[in-house]
């Protein structure tokens, strides 16, 4: 368990230098954690990414938004990542 939630164990590579800056400076007990939280704030800037993409190069079907909606849209989205 991992913080309470069910982790899962997996194999990957990451570079050298990568690996020798996270032995060097995160201890033993914290590797995964840090991992585990850089790789959920990479994938949160993914998803934020492709949101972002379909807004722009949304079709002209379903929905069109006024800037105002998307800017408040945007904001209530980050409000929640402090």
């Amino acid at each position: 368990m991992f913080f309470g939630m069910p982790a899962k164990r997996i194999n990957f590579l990451i570079d050298k230098g990568v690996s020798e800056a996270l032995e060097e400076l995160v201890p033993t007990g914290k590797r995964s954690h840090v991992l585990n939280e850089a790789l959920r704030k990479e994938l949160e800037l993914i998803r934020r990414k492709k949101a972002v993409s379909l807004l722009v190069n949304g079709t002209s079907q379903g929905k069109r938004l006024s800037t105002r909606e998307i800017v408040s849209a945007l904001q209530r989205d980050r409000s929640k990542h402090r």
